[in-house]
């Protein structure tokens, strides 16, 4: 720096002056350089000039003494405000050596940079906007300086910037997003605060469209709403609040497929504010969007469902979640079931990949690839618009119904969440059913499950859909097996075996008898959940004790209750647990003579006027021979006097047991029941049915001195002398015997059945005595 030479046109004086460590004589320097550059722009000489700021930026403010780095940032200010409008030809060769100033170690510098930084952008205005990313890099580090004095001046350095960008329309956006995405991601908190004050900046400027970037960005502003610093939160807030009225604004220029993912993510966030904030930016995206969010439903539904069983302290999020379920519930359409799922018609990833740092959520991870919830896609462009709404979009039925099933299978998930996903498998196999019924197999264990659930809400939405699957036209397929195409079913805990006919169950000498019901309203799939419902009660006997009524009486409801107790009266008929298909015959004689839901069967089966209900007596008769009592009990709901007093007459060759006599006494109780008003009428007509009044008294000789003995004997006793209810229709014929001869029904063959079934009965209790006393011997030895 001696070397006057090499300096020039900087006199001695000057050099001496920059370097001083005295900020007023640096200060005179600066104007003597001010004086210097201005002769020069009046000559036009721009050589002598870049000469000057050259100078100034190699040998003083990159220099390695400090006070020389002070007069280069003083001295390059100067240049500036001598250039005046004519600095913009310069600010490449001005800005870049005060930029690296930025990161000296001393704060003193710093600020001295920020300064003359200040007064070159002041001047320069809006000719600095080319080179806007370097001064908005310089800015955000600035920002989190420690030094109050450095924050300060570059507060004050920011404040013109933004005044420069919000007053010119030359303002390059698409070279700014790179570097916005980049130090969106800062953990500093002054930082983030200088971020979000620059995106609400650009927001309000009319000429600036931010929102075509949104996506760019939104992953970053939803991670500074959970910043610590309440302000810093309220900032971010405003300004997603400012961007969802745009978005609301002006639905047809908004991305919203770029950025579904990304609100997936977050509305599965623990902070309660970044969660409800995405979850009304979903419930907004999906209503305003439509099927466009088609194609990321199972994302969507992962970070839902969970949101459905929360308790009061997250009420708005709650609130909010089940309005976005339901929205995305309607858009799922008939028109679903006939897409070829092979031929996609938009170029939707179903399954976007991205190469950004976003993880994914804990969701469903046990499917083939294809299938896993991939909430990531934030990488790819996909370009649609609102109004799209008449492209065709592909369902993908196969990650939402993973989806379902895994939040189904989870026994931590809550209640509310379970009956929605009920829900939503209810209204896919509504809406889609001949898709839906390739998964039919898959969901059919756990549905089964279900049944054991400890809510009452939850099993009646698991019967609906159960009863919709059993009865729907999309589930009968040529074998009766399977998925529709083809495929073995896949092994489970529950085997799908069903015949490929069904009266392949009823013995073959069954006399006119097909024991598997055949109407229009059911599919192969009834026959399988009756035989896996009654697998299920015969290995969950606290299921059958508890919930086995309620569960059959609202299957009764659902579907038609004479296919009901006809399938398995056939499949008990092969019941090789006999004490099971006892107790289960009792359970379902108890609901057929005490519901209200089978008023019409008990009607059909109390007359046996036709084929149909001749032919369901015969099947409910031949299972219900696993328990006497409940197979008198049906001989008198069906009339049948005579038989059931041949049967009690059998019920003397039978051991009689503790619970015989008990089932014998219910059945008392019974016959004073409303029910069996009509048959206690009867006995007023003695000479007609001489066969009811011997059954019962049959019945009072099977009980011993107890209150049912005395409530029956005080009935036999009002019966009527037959010589003081003779009439004179007495000759007219009796109705009873014309329905019973003309019933032809062999009474004999199902009596002979009775008595073989009881054999077996028998011989099954004395093997289960056997196997105890040897079982107390070894405990004895």
């Amino acid at each position: 720096m001696n070397a006057e030479r090499d300096l020039s046109p900087l006199t001695p004086g000057v050099v001496r002056a920059l370097t001083d460590k005295l900020y007023e004589k640096r200060k005179v320097a600066a104007l003597e350089i001010e004086k210097l550059v201005r002769e020069f722009v009046a000559q036009n000489n721009t050589s002598q000039i870049k000469h000057v700021i050259q100078i100034l930026s190699q040998e003083f403010a990159l220099s390695q003494h400090p006070h020389s780095r002070k007069g280069g940032l003083i001295g390059l200010a100067a240049c500036s405000i001598a250039l005046g409008k004519d600095s913009g030809l310069y600010l490449k060769e001005l800005i870049e050596p005060v930029l690296t100033c930025f990161n000296d170690a001393d704060s003193r510098l710093r600020y001295y940079a920020c300064e003359a930084l200040y007064n070159i952008v002041k001047v320069a205005r809006g000719s600095v906007l080319p080179h806007f990313n370097v001064l908005f890099d310089g800015l955000s580090k600035l920002a989190a300086d420690p030094d109050p004095n450095v924050k300060s001046g570059s507060e004050l350095l920011d404040r013109l910037l933004k005044d420069i960008v919000t007053e010119s329309n030359q303002f390059d956006l698409v070279g700014f997003i790179p570097l916005l995405r980049e130090r969106i991601y800062s953990n500093n908190q002054y930082a983030r605060q200088f971020i979000i004050s620059w995106i609400l900046v650009l927001e309000s400027v009319p000429d600036i469209n931010l929102l075509d970037y949104l996506p760019e960005i939104l992953d970053g502003l939803f991670q500074i709403l959970g910043d610590n610093s309440k302000e810093i939160r309220k900032m971010c807030e405003v300004a997603l609040g400012e961007f969802l009225k745009e978005i609301k604004k002006n639905p047809s220029s908004v991305k919203f497929a770029e950025m579904a993912n990304i609100l997936v993510i977050h509305c599965q966030a623990a902070d309660d504010l970044i969660q409800l904030t995405a979850m009304c930016w979903m419930r907004e995206f999906i209503q305003l969007a439509g099927r466009v969010m088609l194609p990321y439903s199972s994302g969507i539904l992962t970070a839902v469902l969970p949101c459905l069983s929360y308790d009061d302290r997250k009420k708005n999020i709650k609130e909010v979640a089940n309005v976005c379920n339901q929205s995305l519930m309607k858009l799922v359409i008939p028109e679903d079931d006939e897409m070829d799922e092979a031929k996609p018609s938009m170029t939707i990833p179903a399954e976007p990949t991205s190469e950004e740092s976003l993880s994914k959520p804990e969701a469903v991870t046990t499917g083939e690839s294809q299938n896993e919830l991939d909430v990531t896609a934030l990488n790819q462009p996909l370009f649609f618009l609102c109004s799209c709404e008449r492209i065709q979009v592909t369902l993908n039925l196969d990650g939402i119904v993973q989806v379902l099933d895994y939040h189904l299978s989870d026994t931590s998930i809550g209640m509310m969440t379970r009956i929605a996903v009920l829900k939503w498998l209810y209204h896919l196999y509504i809406k889609t059913p001949r898709k839906m019924f390739r998964h039919t197999d898959s969901l059919f264990p756990i549905l089964l499950r279900t049944l054991s659930d400890e809510s009452d809400e939850v099993i009646l939405k698991d019967l609906e859909l159960l009863a919709e699957i059993a009865s729907s036209p999309a589930g009968q397929t040529e074998e009766g097996h399977g998925p529709s195409d083809g495929s073995d079913v896949r092994p489970g805990p529950v085997e799908l075996h069903v015949p490929a006919r069904a009266g392949q169950l009823s013995s073959s000498s069954t006399k006119g008898l097909e024991c598997s019901p055949s109407t229009p309203t059911m599919n192969s799939y009834f026959y399988k959940f009756m035989i896996n419902l009654l697998k299920r009660f015969s290995s969950e006997r606290k299921l059958l004790e508890t919930r086995g009524a309620f569960i059959i009486r609202q299957l009764c409801l659902l579907l038609n209750a004479e296919n009901i107790f006809h399938s398995m009266a056939d499949i008990l008929l092969k019941e090789e647990d006999l004490k099971f298909a006892s107790t289960m015959v009792h359970t379902l004689n108890t609901i057929l003579l005490t519901s209200s839901e089978l008023f019409q069967l008990r009607n059909q089966l109390k007359d046996l006027k036709t084929p149909e209900s001749r032919n369901l007596f015969c099947c409910l008769y031949r299972s219900w021979c696993h328990n006497p009592v409940t197979t008198v009990s049906l001989c008198f709901l069906t009339q049948n006097y005579k038989h059931a007093y041949d049967l009690i007459q059998k019920f003397g060759d039978l051991e009689v047991t503790v619970d015989f006599l008990v089932e014998v006494d219910k059945l008392v109780q019974l016959i004073e029941c409303p029910i069996f008003t009509y048959l206690r009428l009867q006995l007023l007509d003695v000479k007609n049915n001489p066969y009811l009044i011997k059954a019962l008294y049959g019945l009072l000789m099977l009980l011993p001195q107890s209150s049912a003995f005395q409530l029956l004997s005080h009935r036999l006793e009002c019966v009527p002398d037959p010589e003081l209810m003779q009439t004179t229709d007495s000759t007219k014929p009796s109705t009873s015997f014309k329905r019973t001869a003309a019933s032809n029904i062999d009474y004999t063959e199902l009596l002979q059945h009775f008595e073989k079934v009881q054999n077996k009965h028998l011989e099954a209790r004395h093997q289960r005595a056997g196997r105890a006393e040897q079982l107390d011997r070894r405990v004895v030895l």
